[in-house]
């Protein structure tokens, strides 16, 4: 169990014996990969693992997308391949838009995320309320094997259910909560709003969305320190923010025993530290390498090391989409999911998704070129259709607008974030 300020030794290593293990144990990593999972194999083939040991050879390395992962779990269900342990030695297996299929293994923290919520300040012996989702995704379970690891017990308490989630905190006083970044809101509302006491919770740890400077002063304001994290399904917790004098330190520390590349967008080409491109990451996980696996997420290396002691290296944290796939909501919304709407409504000759903020909540308007032009000229039942299946696809709710057919811009975007990340 950890004790004391950092979560373990790892964290404050000398740089340079932290890139010396890394590269180390990825020859030892890709020989595993193509030994043991046949996607990788197959992937890798003609590489000699020997001497993939520096960045620069990483980096000679193709690159593995969510979409390639879909192909290979088609042909190879049900993993595709790519995990180095069987069915039997899984633990639970997830199912994620696309789909994309995810395994977790038997290892404890298999995400290894309880750092994170360490340097958050969760300690051995409190109560988590977690409102991740435990359907179908790998979310909740994240979270609850990482506060179980450092000896917190957890109530699971998912989506939804705002008001029976609120007697719970109130009755059961947590300490400490994990969720979306907009979804304590919800909750410390229907708190003040029913009379109930979420006073308890002074912590919190958020991920699967941007937590707007705004939502974040608005916690504190009410006493909860919030930090975040920066994960995926696929890869498992990638960066985290730790705690300062004042609030969040700059940035975000990336995790331990993962290799992180920032390359150009479209080409894998590594970019110098402080320049923006995307996330690809190499996971030293025995069951399930994921080697250059790109996330299609932006963010900039940033200099120096945190003020709170530990010496990884900092990203910026997440910055947007290198594609225009857009989380909302913790979701993904994909262009194809758009596309997908239009197609079951004849009357839309050109739809674009504009993604804004409504007060500290994410909303999205499908605006719809149609005859007729706006909603005068358009009948009522079609916005309400479209509506409907706009949350069918994207598994959100969104508003409906009419514009006149040739009025959206000629521009390719299928999706417009118009939120400010500043």
């Amino acid at each position: 169990m950890p004790a004391g300020k950092y979560y373990d030794h790892l964290e404050t290593r000398d740089p340079e014996a932290r890139e010396a293990a890394l590269m180390a144990a990825l020859p030892r990593q890709v020989a595993h990969a193509k030994a043991k999972a046949p996607g990788f194999a197959t992937l890798l083939n003609g590489i000699d693992p020997a001497a993939i040991d520096s960045r620069a050879a990483l980096a000679d390395l193709p690159m593995l997308r969510k979409a390639d992962l879909m192909v290979h779990q088609r042909q190879s269900p049900p993993l595709g391949g790519l995990a180095t342990i069987g069915l039997g030695e899984v633990s639970r297996l997830f199912a994620s838009p696309g789909p994309v299929y995810e395994p977790q293994g038997r290892r404890v923290d298999f995400w290894r995320c309880a750092r994170a919520l360490y340097a958050a300040g969760f300690r051995a012996g409190e109560l988590v309320h977690n409102s991740f989702s435990y359907h179908l995704t790998p979310g909740g379970w994240i979270l609850d094997g990482a506060a179980r690891a450092l000896g917190c017990s957890v109530f699971p308490a998912g989506v939804g259910n705002s008001e029976q989630q609120v007697q719970a905190i109130s009755d059961l006083r947590p300490t400490a909560f994990t969720g979306t970044p907009d979804y304590l809101r919800v909750l410390l509302d229907k708190a003040a709003e029913m009379g109930w006491d979420a006073s308890s919770i002074v912590k919190a740890l958020v991920s699967g969305g941007a937590l707007f400077p705004s939502l974040r002063q608005d916690y504190a304001e009410r006493g909860v320190s919030v930090l975040q994290c920066y994960a995926t399904a696929d890869v498992g917790m990638i960066a985290y923010e730790s705690l300062g004098m004042n609030g969040p330190n700059e940035g975000m520390i990336l995790n331990e025993e993962i290799i992180v590349e920032i390359v150009r967008p479209g080409t894998g080409d590594p970019l110098p530290d402080g320049e923006v491109g995307e996330v690809v990451v190499t996971m030293l996980d025995p069951d399930y390498p994921m080697i250059r696996f790109a996330t299609g997420d932006l963010s900039a290396v940033l200099p120096g090391a945190s003020p709170c002691g530990r010496t990884g290296t900092r990203i910026k944290g997440w910055m947007g989409r290198a594609d225009q796939t857009t989380k909302i909501k913790g979701m993904f919304v994909h262009p194809s999911q758009v596309n997908a709407v239009v197609k079951r409504h004849p009357e839309i000759a050109k739809a674009r998704l504009a993604v804004t903020r409504d007060g500290e909540a994410d909303h999205m308007t499908l605006h719809c070129e149609v005859a007729g032009g706006d909603a005068a000229g358009a009948p009522l039942e079609l916005a309400e259709t479209i509506a409907h299946s706009l949350h069918d696809v994207c598994k959100l709710k969104g508003g409906v607008v009419f514009a006149e057919p040739g009025s959206l811009p000629n521009d390719g975007k299928v999706i417009d974030d118009q939120r400010s990340y500043e």
